[in-house]
């Protein structure tokens, strides 16, 4: 039998080829974080907390370093390909891996979509492209579909080449996605700075909900914690690392810790360029919003209107670099987490499928394509598509610290290049403040991913029942038997509480709402306080249910014909 050792444990994923470096693994979730999130989070998030929203971006940051941090002993410990659908599997097996891994890949999928969007919304600024977007309701016209069509399609040109000549293009495009932030930064800040901006449009915090709350809503939906998210990306090509014990963690921690810094002096610099006039002119942060221009592309407007005509320019060519970059990571990252997905047993076979010549799981590739332009249709504008998919991304980032806690039962020993300090404290802490973030978000959007996760039973359901996949899976039920419970009761809290009123039906396709949650019952502060208590209930109850060492072993062994993790 292959059995997790406590010597130096190597896994390998047969068929791909180990060629990423540092840099590379670096630069993927860099060039993931600084995406569009840049490009809009900062004009989003000032609507929704003002100014107060720098409180936001450290809160969040915070948040989501301590994730990372976690993420990074996992990574470490197995870095294969697909890594954040697989950790679950191999702690509380198929049901946890299951559940997770749909989460992980219906994230993953709809980041390529809503990078593709914003491209097009923002370019929509400029006279040629106007007719792509139509901003008075927010869609993609007929011929900005078509244009999206023909992105998605260029990303997959440049995933099925191969992974050796995607990192090689993806470093260079993210150290211009680096680049142009800072250089926005340092020009507004020294020759466009409002000082008194932070005091004015009704004050530092925005009027209308209570200080702290203002502070939640923005984390979610203001976009804040879409643009921090993407540090994964390092753990999703673990697999085609060409030292993934050293690397990884070091990819994932300097990735997030880069992004966070970045993203904060960011907020701070739209909110002091602003002119004076154009606050005074909506009365209050909130109106912003209303602002046509801004609202199609936030920095270029504040840039033009600051008559930095060159850097409004180059701001407009960063709108299509960025995102661009951004959704071609994101290409690569959806056929990683199917093709762990399918390694698993979940999914059909087809999707492990490699290229003879460029290594690359080319069906993959192409499902995820055709996926991502599905999700154009139901969400058809940036802030729209922002909630849900930021639901899916922390409900698939909670998965990692009940695994870290799992396996530092199980295999107590094991290797680890980096180690989670403190970890029976920033565990249970980190898998608290992922559900009060889902929590923030609101039902509306809860209810859209359960429904989602709902549709991914279903299909490998059918996966299963067909024998798409040559590897027999059987339901760790024991092992998993939180999942449910932990689902049904993430929906009545945030039923009974305060953020997101509305339901699926009325979320998504605009018609009559069905189920109206965030009724507001379970007051401000003590809705905190019980999820923080169920929270941990939760945790407990999974880890007291961890699979044993001998069923961890199994599943690797599963998992990979060859021995899979060895003296």
């Amino acid at each position: 039998m292959a059995t997790v050792t406590d010597s130096s444990a190597q896994v390998h994923d047969d068929g791909l080829q180990r060629q990423v470096g540092l840099l590379g693994l670096m630069w993927a979730s860099e060039g993931s974080i600084i995406g569009s999130g840049w490009l809009f989070g900062a004009l989003l998030a000032t609507t929704l907390a003002g100014p107060g929203s720098i409180v936001s971006w450290g809160i969040a940051a915070a948040i989501v370093i301590l994730l990372a941090l976690v993420h990074a002993e996992l990574g470490g410990i197995f870095p294969v390909t697909g890594g954040t659908s697989r950790f679950p599997h191999y702690t509380f097996g198929s049901l946890a891996g299951a559940s997770f891994g749909w989460m992980s890949y219906l994230q993953a999928a709809t980041v390529a979509p809503i990078e593709v969007l914003a491209t097009i919304q923002y370019m929509s600024s400029a006279q040629w492209a106007a007719g792509f977007y139509t901003g008075t309701k927010g869609t993609l016209s007929g011929s900005g579909y078509g244009v999206a069509v023909g992105l998605m399609i260029f990303f997959v040109i440049l995933n099925l080449v191969g992974i050796r000549w995607w990192a090689q293009a993806n470093n260079s495009i993210t150290t211009w996605k680096v680049l142009i932030p800072v250089l926005a930064i340092v020009v507004l800040l020294l020759t466009h700075f409002h000082g008194s901006n932070f005091s004015a449009g009704g004050g530092f915090w925005i009027k209308g909900e209570s200080i702290p709350k203002s502070i939640m809503l923005a984390i979610p939906g203001g976009g804040i914690v879409f643009a921090l998210l993407g540090f994964e990306q390092a753990v999703q090509l673990g697999g085609e690392s060409a030292n993934p014990r050293k690397d990884l963690p070091r990819a994932v921690i300097g990735s997030v810790i880069i992004g966070s810094i970045i993203y904060i002096i960011v907020q701070f610099a739209f909110v002091g360029a602003l002119t004076p006039a154009t606050i005074a002119a909506h009365h209050s942060w909130a109106t912003l919003a209303k602002d046509a221009a801004l609202n199609a592309s936030p920095y270029y407007t504040v840039a033009k209107v600051a008559g930095l005509a060159w850097l409004a320019w180059i701001l407009r060519v960063d709108a299509v670099v960025s995102p661009g970059g951004t959704g071609l990571i994101y290409m690569t990252s959806t056929s990683r987490v199917s093709y762990g997905l399918s390694k698993n047993g979940y999914i059909p076979s087809i999707f492990e499928k490699v290229g003879e010549k460029s290594r690359v799981p080319w069906f993959s590739v192409l499902a995820a394509c055709a996926v991502g332009l599905l999700f154009l249709l139901p969400f058809p504008s940036w802030g729209k598509l922002v909630g849900v998919v930021t639901s899916a991304s922390v409900l698939m980032y909670a998965a990692a610290p009940l695994s870290l806690g799992a396996l530092r039962l199980t295999k107590p020993n094991l290797p680890r290049p980096y180690k989670l300090p403190a970890a029976k404290v920033l565990a249970p802490l980190s898998f608290i403040l992922a559900n009060f973030i889902v929590y923030w978000a609101g039902w509306s959007t809860y209810t859209a991913v359960i429904a989602a996760l709902i549709i991914g039973y279903a299909l490998m359901l059918l996966s299963s029942a067909f024998k798409l996949n040559d590897k027999a899976i059987k339901m760790d039920w024991t092992a998993a038997k939180w999942i449910f419970p932990y689902f049904i009761g993430m929906g009545v809290i945030s039923y009974f509480g305060g953020f997101g009123a509305g339901g699926i039906i009325g979320g998504i396709g605009g018609l009559s709402t069905v189920w109206v949650g965030g009724s507001g019952e379970l007051p401000l502060y003590w809705d905190l306080v019980v999820i923080a208590a169920f929270s941990l209930v939760i945790y407990y109850t999974a880890i007291g249910n961890r699979l044993s060492e001998a069923e961890v072993d199994q599943l690797v062994k599963d998992v990979y014909p060859e021995p899979s993790i060895t003296h």
